[in-house]
């Protein structure tokens, strides 16, 4: 018997075959979504966190006339347990180990000091800066887990400071730039070890 038209030699016929068109495209996929806020602030509680304890500061300062001066001194990082303001709040403390008649040159530099400062998103408030008793607020960007780069400016003076945790935390990198009016004014260098840990929170901050 001959095969019908269009069958194939051998094979049994079966119902039509239909072809099934494409689905028509979908919507585009969103634009990825930003990290979110809460983990992006939870990430730099945990980088202050590891910031807290007892640090040995020496310190150079590389001056626009080309004076380089060297201090060391000591830095207390605390933290409190209740903040007032914004998600965290700390206290730095700070005092001579060894001045190098640093001081006696640069009077204007306070021999010791305490201030207190507010983590509030991605902004650092703090009660004081470390020339005056003026407040000072710096932007403040993660590099990455170690790393967080502080962006302030005040009385005509704009500060960039990297601070960088080395060696599983046991030492920190500390550079600062300030320019006034657009012109770099001092480089300071900072190579900081820890002495010790963690203390137990404060009770309340002011």
């Amino acid at each position: 018997m001959s095969n019908s038209i269009g069958s194939v030699p051998g094979r049994s016929e079966g119902p039509p075959f239909h072809r099934v068109p494409l689905s028509p495209p979908g919507p585009a996929d969103p634009a990825p979504r930003p990290p979110s806020r809460i983990r992006l602030d939870s990430s730099l509680r945990r980088w202050f966190a590891r910031n807290l304890g007892l640090w040995r500061s020496r310190r150079l300062y590389f001056f626009a006339n080309e004076e380089v001066l060297r201090v060391d001194m000591l830095l207390r990082v605390e933290s409190f347990s209740e903040p007032v303001e914004g998600e965290a709040a700390y206290r730095f403390s700070w005092w001579p180990e060894q001045e190098f008649g640093f001081f006696d040159q640069k009077p204007q530099y306070p021999r010791e000091g305490r201030t207190e400062a507010y983590l509030c998103g991605h902004q650092l408030r703090r009660s004081k800066c470390f020339l005056n008793d003026f407040p000072i607020h710096s932007q403040i960007r993660q590099v990455d887990e170690h790393e967080v780069v502080f962006e302030s400016h005040y009385l005509q003076t704009d500060v960039t400071e990297h601070v960088r945790l080395i060696d599983e935390d046991r030492l920190r990198s500390r550079s600062i730039y300030s320019w006034r009016q657009g012109v770099l004014e001092l480089a300071e260098m900072h190579h900081e070890e820890r002495l010790e840990g963690a203390g137990p929170c404060l009770a309340a901050s002011a």
